[in-house]
């Protein structure tokens, strides 16, 4: 099972058939290990990693640190619940050190991105302060170089 996801993560497209001729099993045996998978919840779903750079038009990603006052008997699972709920957020951690939240958004614009966090976000009740984070440049997501650069020997290099 494990070396299954770990195929699949590496490339989602993988088949069934190949995986089964990487692993020697047979297809019918992944297929049915992929199947519990997707039916247990352990694969969510799946995603292309895109390299906007290569677009036209780049969308603003940010990082947005939240300090949150948790609920009795409900922790922080109320308001995690209610940040993933809207919609500009792409990803919600609950965080051990000087935050709670770790919140991935992607917007349009800076001041999109900043809109969001100034009306919407910081707003909830639960929400005690945030801290927003700008990505400048995305080198490596999910495991992918998204941008492969020629790597030069250091010591070729004429200072």
């Amino acid at each position: 099972m494990e070396e299954v996801l770990q195929l699949l993560t590496q490339n989602a497209r993988m088949t069934n058939a190949e995986i089964a001729v990487l692993l020697g099993k047979e297809e019918s045996e992944v297929t049915q290990i992929v199947e519990k998978l997707q039916q247990d919840g352990v694969i969510k779903g799946y995603h292309a990693i895109v390299n906007y750079e290569k677009l036209s038009h780049i969308p603003v990603f940010a990082l947005i640190e939240c300090k949150v006052m948790p609920k009795a008997e409900v922790g922080f699972q109320e308001i995690a619940d209610r940040v993933m709920a809207l919609e500009e957020v792409d990803s919600v951690y609950l965080m051990a050190g000087n935050y709670d939240l770790a919140v991935f958004v992607k917007g349009k614009t800076m001041q999109e991105v900043a809109n969001f966090v100034a009306k919407r976000l910081s707003t909830l009740d639960s929400i005690l302060s945030t801290s927003t984070r700008f990505v400048l440049q995305r080198y490596k997501q999910n495991g992918v170089i998204l941008e492969e650069k020629e790597i030069r020997d250091p010591r070729s290099m004429v200072l």
